[in-house]
Order: C-alpha cells, then sequence, then structure tokens
C-alpha cells in the first residue's frame, strides 16, 4: 500500500468518523443538554464534546487539503 492510498484511507477514516460523531450529536441532543443543566462537574460534557469534534474535524481537514496539494502559502516579512 502507497503512501498516497495510506493518507486516502486515512482521510477517509477521519471524514467518516467526523460524521459519525455528527450524527451522534443530533441524536443525542437532548440527552446531552439534560447531562450539561445539572450543573456540578457536568459542564464538562459540552467541553469534551467540543474538543472531541475540533480535534477530529480540524486533523480531517488538515488531511483532506493535504490529499489535494493545497498547502498555506508562506509569506516572507520584510525589514
Amino acid at each position: 500500500m502507497g503512501t498516497k492510498t495510506g493518507a486516502m484511507i486515512q482521510t477517509v477514516s477521519l471524514g467518516l468518523l467526523s460524521a459519525i460523531l455528527y450524527f451522534l450529536l443530533y441524536y443525542f441532543n437532548e440527552t446531552i443538554l439534560d447531562w450539561s443543566k445539572q450543573g456540578g462537574w457536568y459542564f464538562i460534557v459540552p467541553i469534551s464534546i467540543a474538543f472531541i469534534f475540533s480535534l477530529v474535524h480540524g486533523t480531517f481537514t488538515g488531511h483532506f487539503w493535504d490529499l489535494l496539494g493545497v498547502k498555506a502559502k508562506s509569506v516572507k516579512k520584510r525589514g
């Protein structure tokens, strides 16, 4: 399996995981809201969900653009 194939599999896997997380958030939204309303340490629930989403979706997006060959333009500072 080549490097390009491995990168493609990893990107598709992360995209699928991201889609699954969005579905689970939609499906269990009332339960998650009930937990976060309880007070105490339950405030960690939405923070944890946001962190997991950020990590998975950000990694997927980075791999996706790398796979397409899109790179950020580097700007040299004058001075």
